[in-house]
This record gives structure tokens, sequence and C-alpha cells, in this order.
């Protein structure tokens, strides 16, 4: 499989300091998260990162399907929802993790379950920023960010072998 022109290959060591930036951030917004709710699947490896730098035992899912062929978008399901005790007073005090806000419309469903939790994502693309509190990294909305579950080992060949003078 090829890389798009606007390739964004994140690898475990690049995603572990970005998670730990956000963390970063987010330990100076509130001290006292009573939960995480990450959502899945892309929320999981960022949630147990910021779980255990800022101290958070709670952490709580909520999947929804958006990406069904790793290539488009796709009609968005919720396969699970919020544990209620988590939706009082709107989310107050809540965390939403998530690796990648993109169009946006997986944040807005969420964002409507609990609309007083903090919403922070690794990175985000223009048409979904607007509904996130925290973020890392801004990519451009025609970039394909490859995460380090989604990618395998291979040997690359020198950039001296791809370019022609």
């Amino acid at each position: 499989m090829s890389l798009p022109e606007k390739a964004f290959p994140v690898s475990w060591d690049q995603f572990h300091r970005d998670a730990r930036a956000l963390a970063w951030r987010l330990a100076g917004i509130n001290g006292k998260w009573k939960a995480i709710v990450c959502i899945t699947r892309g929320g999981l490896v960022p949630a147990a990162i910021i779980s255990r730098e800022l101290g958070i035992r709670l952490i709580e899912s909520v999947c929804v399907a958006s990406y069904h062929d790793y290539t488009a978008q796709g009609e968005l399901v919720v396969l699970k929802e919020i544990t209620p005790s988590l939706l009082e007073n709107e989310g107050k005090d809540v965390l939403i993790v998530d690796d990648l806000t993109d169009t946006g419309k997986t944040a807005a469903i969420v964002r409507a379950m609990i609309p007083k939790a903090h919403f922070a994502t690794i990175y985000a693309k223009p048409k979904g920023r607007p509904l996130v509190d925290t973020f890392v990294t801004e990519v451009s909305q025609d970039t394909w960010i490859y995460f380090p579950w989604d990618m395998g080992f291979t040997y690359q060949k020198p950039i001296s072998e791809d370019h022609r003078g």
C-alpha cells in the first residue's frame, strides 16, 4: 500500500511524546478530572497514557464507528453509550480523549452526550478543531494520519533513490 501525497505517519515514540504533551496541557487546566471517556478505538492508547500521567483511574469508553474501510468516513454508528453516572452534570469534570478530530462528526455526537466535558485530542484537522478544547498538533484537512497501530515495520528506501536530479 503506498502512502497518499499528504501522509503523516506517526511512530510509537512520536505518539507517546504527543500524548504526554497533551497530558501536560491538561494538567494545567484541571487537577481533578473524575474520569476519562475515550472514544474507541483511536482514543484507547492516548487515554492510557493520559490516565497514567494525570493519575486518573476511571476510564470509560464510548464506541462510535465511522471509518468502516480505513479510507473514507461513512455513516456514524454508536456501538456503546457512556455509563449513565458520567452523564450527570452534563459531564462536568470528565475528560473526553481521542486520537484525532477529523470532520468533527464523531466529536459532535460525543459532545452532545456530555456537553460540559473537556474534549482533548492529540491531532486536529480544521473541520473538527472547533469541537475540541485542547489538542497538540493541527494538520491539514487533506492529510491522512497513519497511526502506529495501523502500520507495520517495513524497509524504507533512502530518499536519494526516490528523487532524480
